[in-house]
C-alpha cells in the first residue's frame, strides 16, 4: 500500500536551508498551489516550468499592487519592505506598460553589453582589491567580506554616488537584507534615509549637469538628462528606479556569488573541471557554469509580485482577479520535465534555458551585469585561492529568511594565506 501523500510545510527555517524536495512535491502533486504565507497574504505558488514561463509572460498578470484585492493593510505587506512608506513604489518592478516601457527604455542604456564590457575592468580591480583584504589571513567568509561588499560598490560606481558615500550604501543595504536578522523597523528606516540620500544626489548632479554627456556618463546623470529632454522622469520616478537598481542589484549579485562558490564546494569535481579549464585561459565552461549557477541554485527563488487582473487559468487552474501570483522560479528550474536530472549540478550543461532572471517583458535589466561580476567573482576565487574549502559543516550554514531571494547568510571558507599581499 503506498504511503499518503503528505503536503510538505514551506516557508521553515528547514525548508529555507533546502526548499528543492518541497518544490518536487508541489510540481507533482499542486503545481498551481494556493498557500497563506508567513506575512499572513494568501498566494498562488506557480512550479512548474511551462507553466512559470506562461505566467512570466501573461500580461493579465500585473505588477502594480493596486490590482491586489486585499485591503490596504494586506496590500502593505506585498512588495520590497519599506518602498511605500518611502514613497518608491513607482519603479520597474511595480508597473506595467506603457509607463514600464517608458522607464525600462530609459534604464536600458547602462546595460548595453557595450557598456556591461567597459565597465568589466573596474569590476575585476574591485573584485582584487576585496581578496586583498582577507587573502594573507587564509579564513574569511566570504559573503560578508566578498560577496555582499563587491556589487555594492559595483552598482553605487554605476549610479555615481561618490566613493565618499559608498559605505553609507552598505549600511543601509547590510540592513535591507538582513530582514528578521536585525532591529525592529531597521529595513524601513534604512530604505528612507537610501530615500533622502537619493533625492539630494538627483537635485546636486542636477545642478551640476554639463551640457554634453561625457564618456561613460554615469547612470544618475543620464536618467536626469533623459527627462531634461522630455521623457517626463519626475523625481520620485528618478528616485524609485535608482532605488530598485540598488535593491536588485546587490542582493541578486550577492546570492549568486554565494550560492554558487557553495556549490562548487559541495560540487568538488564540477569545481575540478572549471579550475582547470579557467587556469587554461578559456571561457566556454565559466560561461556555461554561470548559467547552471543560476539554474541550480539561483539567486531569486520566486519572481516579484504579479496580481491577476480578470479571471485566467494557469495550468488548468482557475485564478480570481485580484489573486497574488507568486512564480517559483527556483521549482521551475529543477523541473524534470524540462531538465535532464535537474538536481545535478552540470557546469557544461548546453540545453539551459532556466528562469533565472526571469522572462518577458519583465526579464531582469540589469542580467548582463550581475552575470559579469558572477564570472570575474568566481573566476577569480578559483585563480587566487586554488585550494578554498568550506571551513564549517553544511548543517551549521543559515540561509536567510524572506520570500522572494535566496542566499546565505555567511559562507566560511579556509584556504592556504597568501602572505605575498599587502592588505
Amino acid at each position: 500500500m503506498n504511503a499518503p501523500h503528505i503536503e510538505p510545510e514551506l516557508f521553515t527555517w528547514e525548508f529555507a536551508t533546502d526548499p528543492y524536495p518541497a518544490y518536487a512535491w508541489l510540481r507533482e502533486h499542486s503545481p498551481v498551489h494556493r498557500t497563506t504565507l508567513p506575512s499572513g497574504v494568501e498566494a498562488w505558488l506557480v512550479t512548474r516550468y511551462t507553466d512559470a514561463k506562461q505566467a512570466l509572460a501573461d500580461q493579465r498578470l500585473s505588477k502594480n499592487p493596486v490590482h491586489h484585492s486585499e485591503d490596504a493593510q494586506g496590500k502593505s505587506k506585498t512588495g520590497i519592505p519599506g518602498e511605500r512608506s518611502a514613497n518608491l513604489m513607482t519603479h520597474l518592478l511595480n508597473i506595467d506598460p506603457p509607463d514600464h516601457t517608458r522607464l525600462r527604455r530609459l534604464v536600458s542604456k547602462a546595460f548595453t553589453p557595450r557598456r556591461v564590457a567597459e565597465f568589466a575592468p573596474r569590476v575585476q580591480e574591485l573584485t582584487d582589491h576585496l581578496i586583498d583584504q582577507f587573502a594573507r589571513t587564509g579564513s574569511a567568509d566570504l559573503i560578508h567580506e566578498f560577496a555582499f561588499p563587491l556589487p555594492i560598490y559595483a552598482i553605487c560606481d554605476l549610479l555615481g554616488v561618490p566613493r565618499e558615500d559608498q559605505d553609507d550604501f552598505r549600511d543601509w543595504a547590510g540592513m535591507m537584507i538582513r530582514h528578521q536578522g536585525g532591529p525592529r523597523g531597521g529595513v524601513a528606516r534604512s530604505v528612507k534615509k537610501m530615500r533622502g540620500y537619493l533625492a539630494e544626489l538627483i537635485h546636486r548632479k542636477r545642478e551640476a549637469l554639463p551640457d554634453t554627456p561625457g564618456p561613460g556618463e554615469d547612470l544618475i546623470s543620464g536618467l536626469i538628462r533623459a527627462s531634461d529632454h522630455g521623457e517626463h522622469l519626475t523625481e520620485n520616478e528618478a528616485a524609485a528606479m535608482c532605488f530598485v537598481l540598488l535593491f536588485a542589484g546587490f542582493e541578486t549579485v550577492i546570492n549568486l556569488i554565494g550560492n554558487g562558490t557553495y556549490a562548487l564546494l559541495r560540487n568538488p569535481k564540477q569545481r575540478a573541471q572549471l579550475q582547470k579549464s579557467i587556469e587554461r585561459g578559456e571561457q566556454e565552461l565559466l560561461d556555461t557554469g554561470i548559467e547552471e549557477l543560476l539554474r541550480y541554485d539561483g539567486p531569486v527563488e520566486l519572481a516579484t509580485w504579479r496580481y491577476a487582473t480578470e479571471p485566467l487559468e494557469i495550468g488548468e487552474q482557475h485564478i480570481t482577479s485580484g489573486d497574488p501570483v507568486l512564480v517559483v522560479l527556483a521549482a521551475a528550474d529543477r523541473d524534470p520535465a524540462r531538465f535532464d536530472e535537474p538536481d545535478t549540478l552540470d557546469l557544461s550543461r548546453r540545453d539551459n534555458q532556466h528562469l533565472g532572471y526571469g522572462h518577458g517583458i519583465h526579464y531582469c535589466i540589469g542580467a548582463p551585469l550581475a552575470r559579469l561580476e558572477g564570472r570575474t567573482a568566481l573566476a577569480t576565487l578559483l585563480r587566487r585561492l586554488p585550494d578554498l574549502q568550506l571551513a564549517a559543516a553544511p548543517t551549521d550554514l543559515r540561509w536567510r529568511g524572506g520570500l522572494i531571494m535566496r542566499g546565505l547568510r555567511n559562507l566560511p571558507v579556509e584556504f592556504t594565506a597568501d602572505r605575498q599581499v599587502t592588505p
